[in-house]
């Protein structure tokens, strides 16, 4: 009930420019954030997709402001594992499923399937990295002239955090958000799943010379007490390590300003 249950949905801003990282449930409350505080001004805004397992774009039907022809909504990510990404998106849409069709929304909706790794959006400079996860998965490094901010949200690190290539992916990121969805004992019966442990996510963070590690991708099985306990674990493995790292477990409503504190 702390932590909060909606699946994936990170807001990332800097001056006007709005990036949303995946179309989780979560979506549906920042739509209704993001109507509030533009009230009727235009609202451009680009979301960039991991993946199209469906925890990461159920939301986007329940978004409000593709709703509003004042919306101009800009979505890439890599190709659905069997259909195109506009099958993806507007699949879950068809009338067997939701009563809107695609095709009637009033807002500006475009979606690109991502053919260059390296982009741009506004102020940001934007590369994607593919995940180690069932299916076609991406990750994203985002560098904004405040810093950086990489994002991982379903994703399998080899053990002990010794994966080069995605070390370099992330080095001297300020914020990492990734996969730490469980325990080393649960690990071990889910290797191969695609989603990470909290020690590993440790271990790659320290290596990779990372500011703040935020766990991400909580269980829905794992209680608040459970997520304190895995926060309590990954700060003491720091400690051990003698290292600088910050450790935060995502929860709903978490703001992170960058060169700043979090707060709720």
């Amino acid at each position: 009930m702390r932590y909060g249950g909606n699946t994936t949905c990170v807001e990332v801003r800097h001056g006007r420019d709005i990036i949303i990282l995946d179309a989780g449930t979560g979506l549906r409350k920042l739509g209704l954030s993001l109507l509030e505080e533009f009230k009727r001004g235009q609202l451009n805004l680009s979301l960039l997709l991991s993946h199209t397992h469906w925890d990461h774009i159920q939301g986007l039907p329940f978004f409000a402001p593709i709703y509003e022809s004042r919306c101009r909504l800009h979505i890439l990510g890599s190709e659905g594992a069997r259909k195109s990404l506009v099958a993806a998106i507007t699949g879950q849409m068809e009338s067997t499923y939701f009563p809107v069709p695609f095709s009637r929304l009033p807002s500006n909706i475009e979606i690109e399937e991502l053919k260059d790794f390296n982009f741009s959006i506004g102020h940001f400079l934007v590369r994607a990295f593919r995940a180690n996860h069932p299916g076609v998965t991406v990750g994203y490094r985002l560098f904004a002239p405040d810093g950086v901010v990489c994002f991982f949200p379903d994703t399998e690190p080899r053990t002990g955090g010794d994966d080069r290539d995605m070390i370099e992916f992330v080095r001297d990121a300020d914020v990492l958000i990734l996969d730490s969805q469980y325990d080393r004992a649960e690990y071990k019966k889910h290797t191969g799943w695609g989603h990470g442990c909290v020690d590993d996510s440790v271990a790659l963070a320290l290596k990779a010379n990372v500011k703040k590690l935020v766990l991400f991708h909580h269980d829905p099985d794992h209680a608040d007490q459970k997520i304190d306990a895995f926060l309590k674990h990954a700060r003491a493995l720091v400690k051990k390590a003698n290292g600088k790292l910050k450790v935060e477990a995502a929860r709903e409503g978490m703001t992170i300003q960058l060169g700043g504190k979090s707060s709720q």
